[in-house]
């Protein structure tokens, strides 16, 4: 079985050593460029969605305190060593 896929092809032009470690972070990653490309731009979507969203709660809820700070991290197992401890 065939699957058609639409693709949206884009010319990008990069600074020459933005370029040179793109490609090999692509070759690195045992995928294509295009392929990697996408990943790196949904991720930034993904990013930037995180943040509109984190803006719209502090705007609604507040700042989370120091202590919610450190359970999420605790919660996520981020490593952030100038957090203090969750009670």
């Amino acid at each position: 079985m065939i699957t058609v896929m639409k693709v949206d092809k884009l010319s990008v032009s990069f600074d020459p050593d933005l370029g040179d470690a793109v490609r090999d972070a692509a070759k690195r990653a045992g995928g294509g460029l295009s392929g990697w490309l996408a990943e790196a731009a949904q991720a930034k979507l993904r990013s930037e969605a995180l943040g509109e969203f984190l803006d719209a709660w502090e705007a609604e809820h507040g700042s989370p305190s120091d202590d919610q700070l450190a359970t999420a991290a605790a919660e996520l197992c981020l490593d952030v060593p100038d957090a203090p401890p969750a009670v």
